[in-house]
């Protein structure tokens, strides 16, 4: 039918008039954010061979990823999905020694099938990712400009969810799970159904079983890590590695943010075959899903051969539109009306006008102007001279 031609894809959008313009504001705003902090900003490619997209880490993104065929070499291509991938090949293809590198990106990113995060698949996806540091110092960095950015983008009630798949991971190990069995214990976690966590760790060493176990219940204000390093502490060295590092983040955030609330939970194990250490997420009463989130994933170069430490955010800039939105009233530029004309000092006002920022149409013989617009000045000539007037209706 004609009529379905003006269909979209499900979970496919426009942005339209004034949100493109919001949407571009907010785009140059993160980015000179980003920059005032060293990020250098870097554009990966729309499509890539899928053996790139999908190495390592990435690989968790093989059912979101647009899959097509490169016409010119028979080979499988794909459409990022994600641009972490990405931007770790980059890290790795220009080394510079041990430095650390500081890298920022923003585009569109295509899902095969939505996700929470999103709630759309063709997300305008910005993110910032830091090479080359292992301390919890450039964790701290990163979850920094993570809330700087949503404080810029205008969200706000925001609260911070913390976590550590190394804690699971270390327990897990000591358990001797591995493989369906841990993927399943990782799911019964997220879920807290705690049955299902017991059926699982029937056949484990029961002091190690039970300290898994308490994993669902140890969440709540930052207060719970001196509950876990107690419950938790005396098992493994990389638990009590995760629990410290925990604590100086939390730290930090609270001396940082003082007015936003800080929930750690170490059952909250978002992205736990792609993330290797700490995990954060930012989150919006009413929201549903976490509106931005991150961590360290410091394996995520070894597919390039390049594996060194890497921790990192991102969000989809269309989401914090949204919720910017939704906070407060719309801001309409007005705009100043200027007839059709020849005049070479009509021009040159229109110009310097337009220099200053000043938003300036031009009236077109017989054109149906649509009723408001935001015009609100008008260009007169008076005297021989051309002003900015005050609309007279």
């Amino acid at each position: 039918m004609i009529s379905d031609r003006w269909l979209l894809p499900e979970g496919v959008e426009e942005v339209l008039a004034p949100d493109a313009a919001r949407l571009e504001n907010l785009r140059r705003g993160v980015l000179d954010l980003y920059s005032s902090w060293g990020y250098e900003l870097v554009i990966p490619p729309f499509i890539e061979y899928l053996e790139s997209l999908l190495v390592g880490t990435g690989s968790d993104l093989d059912l979101k990823t647009f899959k097509l065929t490169d016409q010119l070499t028979g080979r499988l291509m794909g459409v990022r999905a994600d641009m972490t991938p990405q931007v770790a090949r980059i890290d790795a293809r220009n080394r510079r020694g041990d430095a650390c590198s500081r890298f920022c990106y923003l585009g569109t990113v295509l899902h095969a099938l939505p996700d929470g995060f999103t709630r759309t698949r063709s997300p305008v996806q910005v993110g910032a990712e830091l090479y080359g540091h292992a301390g919890f110092e450039s964790d701290c960095e990163i979850l920094t400009l993570m809330l700087e950015t949503l404080e810029l983008a205008g969200v706000e009630e925001v609260h911070v969810d913390l976590g550590h798949v190394g804690v699971f991971r270390a327990l897990a190990r000591r358990a001797g799970i591995d493989g369906d069995r841990e993927s399943a214990l990782h799911d019964a976690l997220q879920r807290k159904a705690r049955g299902e966590i017991a059926a699982l760790l029937e056949t484990a060493d029961p002091g190690v079983a039970a300290m898994i176990e308490a994993l669902a219940e140890l969440n709540g204000e930052a207060s719970v890590l001196a509950e876990a390093r107690a419950r938790l502490g005396n098992v493994d060295d990389e638990v009590v590695a995760a629990i410290d590092r925990l604590e100086r983040i939390a730290e930090i955030v609270k001396a940082r943010f003082p007015a936003t609330p800080l929930h750690v939970d170490l059952a909250e194990l978002r992205g736990y075959r792609y993330h290797t250490g700490a995990v954060f997420a930012a989150l919006v009463p009413g929201h549903g899903q976490e509106v931005a989130r991150g961590g360290r994933y410091d394996a995520i170069g070894s597919a390039f051969e390049h594996a060194r430490p890497a921790t990192g955010f991102s969000t989809d800039l269309k989401s914090l539109l949204s919720l910017a939105r939704a906070g407060g009233a719309e801001v309409e530029q007005s705009v100043i009306l200027a007839p059709w004309s020849s005049e070479p000092a009509l021009a040159a006002l229109v110009k310097k006008l337009r220099k200053e920022g000043k938003r300036v149409v031009y009236e077109l013989p017989g054109e149906q102007r649509a009723p408001g617009g935001g015009v609100r000045h008008v260009l007169r000539k008076r005297d021989g001279k051309w002003l900015v007037t005050e609309t007279e209706d």
